[in-house]
């Protein structure tokens, strides 16, 4: 039972969110071999200015043994 969360700056329409979710669910799907009605996704509003202190820090740097693909940026850009 699969549970995507993505955290992104805030600013993308609900029909653009929704047509992520439906995408990553497919994604899941494929991937994984699992039925679509086991996959969820929730999707959280970031303030850009926030982005460091609230997802980068605690959920990329501190978290770096999970992660499975890193962003291309850092605190210093």
């Amino acid at each position: 039972m699969p549970h995507v969360i993505i955290k992104m700056v805030e600013g993308r329409t609900e029909e653009q969110k929704r047509a992520l979710a439906d995408a990553l669910a497919s994604a899941v799907t494929a991937s994984l071999g699992c039925g679509e009605d086991l996959v969820s996704v929730a999707i959280e509003d970031v303030r850009d200015e926030d982005w460091m202190a609230s997802v980068y820090v605690p959920d990329i740097r501190q978290r770096s043994g999970t992660m499975y693909r890193m962003p291309g940026y850092g605190p210093e850009d």
